[in-house]
């Protein structure tokens, strides 16, 4: 998604060129019942599966243990359910809440359908039902998505829903005004403007002295 409204610190000053900067979309911009396909999807390695497991602590053996998991209902370890929410939430980032969110309100009907193994794809779909105009906060809005997280067979791996506050366009461009950093002082230009009061020029150029 292109946007031109945003500073961009590492344009030369003077450039005409245009800025286009990826970005999610605002509340004005989102619809109701459309599916929005995230991609690419997310191949899940032993790796990921080992290293976020034990990152948070779990020691539960069905994510660790492959000789104990081997004698399980599943036959083999399962992908910590966690790493698979956190993932289907992080695919749908760069198209829809990535720089135009405010803060993420909270998730329910959290749900893990099928488990999901070392090996498998996990895509993201996310279907917008409902979106409504803050009472209180002027120029956001609260929007609720269904993620939906498939393999790669298409069977249904996680399913959350989520609600965030978000930016609506013209109001995120003017509260990105009101942000710009004002102008520091060059200290070379220090001996060129006029002494505070109470205070008297230095012996020495670019010294006061109190």
């Amino acid at each position: 998604m292109s946007d031109t409204s945003w500073p961009n610190p590492n344009k030369a000053e003077g450039s005409d060129a245009r800025v286009i900067q990826q970005r999610g979309l605002y509340f004005d911009e989102i619809e109701e019942g459309v599916v929005y396909a995230h991609r690419p999807g997310r191949t899940v390695t032993e790796a990921d599966n080992v290293l976020f497991t034990t990152l948070t602590m779990n020691t539960q053996a069905l994510h660790l243990d492959a000789a104990w998991s081997a004698g399980q209902p599943f036959g083999q370890r399962l992908v910590n359910s966690m790493f698979t929410l956190a993932t289907m939430v992080g695919q749908s980032v760069s198209q829809l809440t990535q720089g135009t969110i405010i803060a993420q309100l909270g998730l329910t009907d959290v749900s893990f359908p099928n488990p999901l193994y070392h090996g498998d794809t996990l895509y993201t779909e996310t279907v917008i039902i409902l979106k409504r105009a803050s009472e209180s906060r002027p120029g956001q809005g609260i929007v609720t998505m269904m993620h939906t997280g498939r393999n790669q067979d298409g069977t249904p791996v996680a399913l959350a829903t989520r609600s965030c506050l978000m930016w609506m366009r013209e109001a995120h461009g003017a509260s990105q005004q009101e942000r710009q950093p004002e102008r520091r002082e060059d200290p070379l230009e220090t001996d060129q403007k006029a002494p505070e009061k109470g205070s008297q020029q230095g012996d020495e150029k670019g010294t006061m002295s109190i």
